[in-house]
């Protein structure tokens, strides 16, 4: 049995998988580090609410509702982008390509010239 974090593992699957125990690792460093970003975002915004205290004078729990919700979208914008970069390490590891990010422009239909009776879209004969 292989433990990864508090679970403990079936050696066959570790087999199967060797990945398996970088992909836990590099999971739990995002999910920590989107812990941190919340909590460094938190205090970092309710800081300089504090200090723009006197030019934009609004309750305290106003400030910290504020602190909050930003830092929420922002650490859910940290854990997103590095839980991304654990599955491109994983799918790296299990089949030996990164995946292809980028997005596909597909080419636009050119319009067939007909010389027939037209047809609508729903296959009705224009004449």
């Amino acid at each position: 049995m292989v433990n990864i974090g508090l679970t403990k593992v079936d050696d066959a699957l570790v087999v199967k998988h060797p990945g398996l125990q970088r992909y836990a690792a590099c999971q739990s460093h995002a999910f920590m580090k989107g812990c941190g970003s919340f909590i460094l975002g938190t205090g970092g915004l309710f800081l300089i609410q504090r200090v723009l205290q006197t030019k934009l004078p609004y309750p305290l729990q106003w400030n910290l509702l504020v602190s909050i919700v930003a830092a929420s979208a922002g650490s859910y914008a940290v854990t997103r982008w590095e839980t991304q970069k654990c599955t491109d390490l994983w799918l790296l590891i299990e089949t030996g390509q990164v995946p292809d990010r980028s997005p596909t422009q597909t080419a636009k239909p050119v319009p067939e010239e007909s010389t027939g009776p037209k047809k609508t879209e729903y296959g009705d004969v224009m004449e």
